[in-house]
């Protein structure tokens, strides 16, 4: 076997065929003809994606599987790396992309005379767009390199003919990030198109620490606009490059080196600066950059690695340019960088600091924030308030996914308005202009939330008492759906069946979601949170993703991970969304089985304990192996109404959960803000 052969894991196989990662292992000890590894470790063996295919094509086990998931296969089992395919990758979608012709001509050649003559059509492309090769990212990749890329190329190739060449690597780039969550800190479309909005119309862009150019991504492409981007990491620096030239037709220039020690940029003056920097970095330079000329609003110590990628942004802008960076909130109040906050804004630099919800990029345990700055001009005027926002008010309570249309729209009216005037109006709990004066204190401290006032109590006193009215009517209908005194049932010994014996009789459907959630899309997506907690659809499909399982009125849709007996019918409210990732849905055939009986009997405790497998972090349940009574259809629908009525009494529940919760803290804030009297 050629070692430049495309390797899989045994996850991968398992993908291939449609099946369980279980059951591959059962192949290998079955089947003595099953292929052999050849690399990876004992714990996590590889095979050859070849030798794979086929004998799971001998054997009929080899399912349809999509173009994308077939070269994602190639490209992770490449043998120097996915991030070295996805630079190939790129370079060929370039060439496909700005020279659609001499790609049809080079790929009617042999792999071995495609592989020589790549290198020069590259080189040709790769200069159009990038400039000299000594000033750009991309290198060009070797005719040995190339070798063992082309069977990965050509299937590339094929797949940007279906999807275009720019989604094609998004694609492929989106699914590496997921893949390598814990190496790469990506920037998510959320707040990246916030801060492309908050840098406002510009002609020229940098981002110093770009990563895989996410913020220069969402920045909009103009034939006009000059992009410049740098990261410390080599092959970030290319993705961003080719990224931006598959999205349009600005101008690029991206670099390797890191910023502070090694600016790429130092004569730059743009438009614009948008930055996501490494946060809480001890090693960025502070011993040998004590003298640098950037330090105008003073030299940072060596715990405010921050306020020295602000001063660098700050540097590299134009007079009256303006910077967005998102930061760490500690870079708001610590005492060690008192004295540059408190420079920023006596010199009108700094012009606005906006607290994220939590879960806004990572790290998503932490709310950060935004820092809008402005290069100050030689007849600049100080701006004589500061805007500082808390935008946590804005999440509605138990929503997992962040409302990003509704953030960016609150924001950026905020940011306008106060650019017209120098001043916004307050909204408590949301927004306020604070006096610069009244901030230069001991701390300077910038938090937000530490300046804004209280919003009022519960939303004020008429929206309390709405609530109590809200909350004694749903008490009032808990006692109406209370269930009856249980009586005892005579010993029943019900013939059983499993979930896959009725799936294999056709009296039901089975499948498994795969649905991603991305910001924007138009299709909901159920997520797992979504059944567990019994809300709406939170998530919304990628435009690119392959057609995704719908979820039908009278479907069961149950999750697979964590540890709990949850079951979902899905009603007319719920039924066209697609159905996310670790969730099964069984579709019942309504002569054969009551969707309602179904799913109450797989909600039993003893049920879902003999149906799960238990992992070091996490409980998987087999939904094949959960079990069923074999009842008549009467029968069904006589279990069915019961567990009917316990689904909404359960609803109740928590909805009166919500509202009690709600008038608790709302009355807890009216007593404690003075907006309440005691008595």
């Amino acid at each position: 076997m050629p070692t430049s052969a495309t390797e899989v894991t045994a996850a991968g196989i398992a993908r291939l065929a449609g099946v369980g990662r279980a059951a591959v292992s059962n192949w290998r000890r079955r089947h003595a003809d099953f292929p052999k590894p050849v690399g990876g470790t004992e714990t996590s063996p590889s095979f050859a994606l070849p030798e794979v295919e086929d004998w799971l094509r001998r054997q009929g086990k080899l399912a349809e599987v999509p173009l994308r998931e077939r070269v994602w296969q190639q490209l992770t089992g490449h043998p120097a790396g996915p991030a070295t395919a996805l630079l190939h990758i790129g370079c060929e979608l370039l060439l496909v992309h700005e020279r659609p012709t001499d790609w049809l001509e080079l790929n009617a050649l042999s792999d071995r005379r495609l592989a020589e003559l790549l290198p020069d059509a590259y080189a040709k492309v790769l200069t159009d767009r990038f400039g000299a090769a000594r000033h750009r990212a991309v290198q060009v990749p070797s005719t040995e390199a190339l070798h063992a890329s082309v069977p990965l190329l050509r299937a590339a190739a094929h797949l940007a003919a279906e999807l275009g060449t720019r989604q094609t690597f998004e694609f492929l780039l989106g699914r590496h990030l997921d893949a390598n969550s814990r190496q790469y800190t990506p920037t998510p479309a959320g707040p990246a198109e916030l801060i492309a909005r908050l840098a406002g119309p510009v002609r020229s862009v940098l981002d110093p620490a770009c990563g895989t150019g996410a913020l220069l991504r969402a920045i909009a492409a103009r034939p006009d606009l000059e992009l410049h981007g740098q990261d410390s990491a080599p092959e970030l620096a290319a993705l961003t490059a080719l990224r931006l030239a598959l999205a349009g037709h600005a101008r690029i220039r991206t670099r390797t080196g890191d910023s502070l020690r090694a600016d790429a940029f130092p004569q730059l003056r743009a438009d614009a600066v948008v930055c996501h920097p490494p946060f809480n970095e001890r090693n960025w330079g502070h011993d040998e950059l004590a003298y640098d000329p950037r330090w105008e609003y003073g030299f940072p110590a060596r715990t405010e690695s921050e306020l020295a990628w602000v001063q660098h942004a700050l540097a590299r802008l134009a007079d009256g340019g303006t910077a967005v960076l998102l930061m760490p909130p500690a870079a708001a109040s610590r005492r060690s960088g008192r004295r540059i906050r408190a420079d920023l804004l006596r010199r009108g630099a700094l012009r606005a600091v906006i607290a994220l919800p939590a879960g806004a990029a990572p790290p998503h345990n932490i709310p950060l924030h935004l820092w809008i700055l402005r290069r100050p001009g030689p007849a600049t005027r100080p701006a004589a308030e500061l805007l500082l926002m808390e935008t946590a008010s804005l999440v509605p309570e138990g929503q997992p996914e962040l409302p990003w249309p509704a953030l960016q729209s609150a924001v950026t009216e905020a940011w306008e308005a106060y650019e017209r005037t120098g001043t916004a109006e307050e909204q408590p709990g949301l927004a306020r202009a604070l006096a610069v004066i009244d901030l230069l204190d001991d701390d300077v401290d910038l938090a937000p939330a530490r300046h804004l006032p209280p919003s009022a109590a519960g939303g004020g006193i008429e929206q309390l008492t709405s609530v109590r009215e809200k909350l004694t009517d749903t008490l009032r209908l808990t006692a109406d759906l209370t269930p009856p005194a249980a009586e005892p049932a005579p010993d029943a010994r019900w013939p059983l069946t499993t979930i896959g014996e009725l799936a294999r009789a056709g009296a039901l459907t089975l499948r498994t979601g795969n649905a991603a959630v991305a910001l924007g899309g138009t299709v909901p997506v159920l997520t797992d949170h979504d059944v567990f907690t019994a809300a709406v659809p939170s998530g919304t499909l990628p435009e690119d993703h392959e057609a995704p399982e719908l979820t039908e009125e009278g479907d069961v849709v149950v999750p697979v991970l964590g540890a709990g007996s949850v079951t979902r019918v899905i009603d007319a409210a719920t039924a066209g969304a697609a159905l996310g990732r670790n969730l099964s849905l069984l579709r019942p055939d309504p002569a054969a089985l009551d969707p309602w009986f179904l799913a109450g009997f797989l909600r039993g405790t003893a049920n879902n304990r003999q149906a799960s497998s238990y992992a070091s972090t996490a409980t998987r349940l087999d939904v094949r192996r959960l079990q069923l009574p074999r009842l008549p259809l009467e029968q069904q629908r006589a279990y069915g109404e019961r567990f009917r009525a316990l689904a909404a009494f359960e609803d109740t529940l928590r909805q009166a959960t919500r509202l009690g919760e709600q008038l608790v803290q709302g009355t807890y804030d009216g007593l404690t803000d003075g907006t309440i009297a005691p008595g």
